[in-house]
């Protein structure tokens, strides 16, 4: 999980990687922040080898997940697959046992997703993007929609590495270790550094030969 405020070299570490070997999915369609060949929205008539697709559906994103054949999946923006869905029910006025339901339908459908990731094949690498919040003790953590929600499910929690982009002198980073305040996480020996350039094509590498994945 990558995890950070709008603007701050999320996306934009996806630069390097190979699109052919990438499956993108977003769940709120938008341009890319970068130039580079290869990416491309999916459309079974016109665009059948299209390597990005659009949806904010739990299930479309684990079907997704289980049947491409390319070994770099990256989710973004995580959150909005949360919020997307809550603001669709408010808008259905929904009142009572079907409100507070909703929470619960939102976070299993959360839960599902990293679920449906930690199941794949061993040489599959899920990276999930997503923005930050800072909760009543100052601690920063994964973006959700609400206190209920994060008494259910703790995003990050399911996860092995968790990095915190950073933007020092104009240099866009990722922060590798915790500091205390944050739920930054990394195996031990994974990065040398406290900060890396965020380039997810590298840290990619990093992992595969730190797990001595093929």
């Amino acid at each position: 999980m990558i995890l950070g405020q709008s603007g701050t070299g999320k996306t934009t570490s996806l630069r390097n990687l190979e699109a052919s070997k990438t499956l993108l999915i977003q769940a709120v369609k938008k341009p890319l922040p970068f130039r580079s060949d290869g990416w491309g929205w999916y459309d079974k008539d016109t665009k059948p080898d299209g390597n990005v697709f659009v949806s904010d559906n739990a299930g479309f994103i684990i079907k997704a997940m289980q049947k491409t054949s390319r070994d770099v999946i990256v989710i973004d923006d995580f959150q909005y697959i949360l919020a997307n869905e809550f603001m669709r029910r408010v808008l259905d006025k929904e009142t009572g046992n079907a409100a507070f339901a909703k929470y619960n339908e939102i976070a299993h459908n959360a839960w599902s997703i990293l679920m449906a990731a930690s199941q794949l094949a061993d040489n599959k690498r899920v990276y999930i993007l997503g923005h930050t919040q800072e909760d009543e003790n100052g601690r920063i953590k994964a973006k959700t929609i609400g206190k209920l929600l994060d008494e259910k499910i703790t995003l990050e929690g399911l996860l092995t590495i968790v990095l915190r982009t950073t933007v020092i002198n104009g240099q866009y980073l990722f922060n590798t270790k915790n500091n205390g305040l944050d739920t930054v996480k990394s195996p031990i020996g994974l990065f040398e550094d406290d900060q890396i350039d965020n380039d997810l094509s590298a840290i990619d590498a990093s992992i595969v030969n730190y797990y001595s994945t093929n």
